[in-house]
């Protein structure tokens, strides 16, 4: 977890590391199982009780897994109470809104927990290194990102943000991947080769966003990505570790059971 206030550079964390966990691959898939279903149970206790909310954020260099994390962590989920939200360029409608409206469109209501797949956190990363608004625009931004999300806190919403953190080696590898795979060549973009580019302007982008934007009530965490099943398993063990902070309970019928008769 990234505490507050506290300075971020990328050279801090190896994208490699494995170290949180003793055991290997074959280990930790046992236990991604294990805590799949402990998961599945907290969202129905959070559907059921209908008063939390929860926000999961996940932002990442391309190909850094954030379809691969939703995909692998809430396979076994009910999906009446997940949803999941794109946030890919922006709408005209969107572009007429402060950059935060179509965040807010999105969050979930009581009971849900929603996944956004990028967020409004392209307005601190794509939009500076592409000098899309100018710095006195996205400097301000982190001020009202911090705003924004604490009165989500304060409305009852859970806020878990995940930065996927990979090496641009991991990510060549990675398209190559899609490139010599037939089923995967529709996920490769010739735009992907263009934003490596630019690569250490959006390491210095993301490092000022999570220093920035890394609060008690919605604390950035790091996740080492380069092992997709580390990280797999990392997020799974944050998300099932908060929720079962909510000491979340069934709601009671109200009466009896045994005073019910079926006809």
């Amino acid at each position: 977890m990234v505490q507050p206030g506290k300075k971020v550079r990328h050279v801090q964390w190896d994208p490699d590391d494995t170290s949180g966990f003793k055991g290997g691959e074959k280990e930790a898939l046992k236990e991604s199982a294990a805590l799949d279903k402990t998961l599945d149970q907290l969202q129905e206790k959070l559907f059921a009780e209908h008063k939390h909310k929860v926000l999961i954020v996940l932002q990442a260099m391309d190909t850094g897994g954030k379809d691969g994390t939703i995909r692998r962590i809430f396979e076994g989920v009910d999906p009446s109470g997940v949803r999941v939200a794109h946030f890919r360029e922006p709408s005209v409608d969107e572009l007429d809104h402060d950059f935060l409206w179509r965040a807010h469109l999105q969050v979930p209501s009581k009971g849900e927990l929603t996944i956004f797949n990028r967020s409004h956190y392209e307005g601190v990363l794509v939009e500076r290194v592409h000098g899309i608004v100018p710095k006195e625009v996205w400097q301000a931004r982190y001020r009202e990102i911090n705003d924004f999300e604490r009165m989500l806190t304060e409305e009852d919403t859970m806020v878990l943000k995940f930065y996927l953190h990979i090496s641009a080696e991991e990510q060549k590898r990675r398209l190559q991947a899609r490139l010599d795979d037939p089923n995967k060549q529709w996920k490769f973009s010739v735009d992907d080769l263009a934003e490596r580019k630019f690569w250490d302007e959006y390491m210095r982008a993301y490092e000022q966003a999570l220093e920035e934007t890394s609060t008690e009530w919605a604390p950035w965490y790091v996740v080492p990505s380069n092992r997709k099943w580390f990280r797999d398993l990392l997020v799974s063990s944050v998300i099932v570790k908060k929720l079962k902070g909510l000491n979340m309970k069934y709601p009671s019928l109200g009466r009896d059971p045994k005073s019910i008769t079926i006809p």
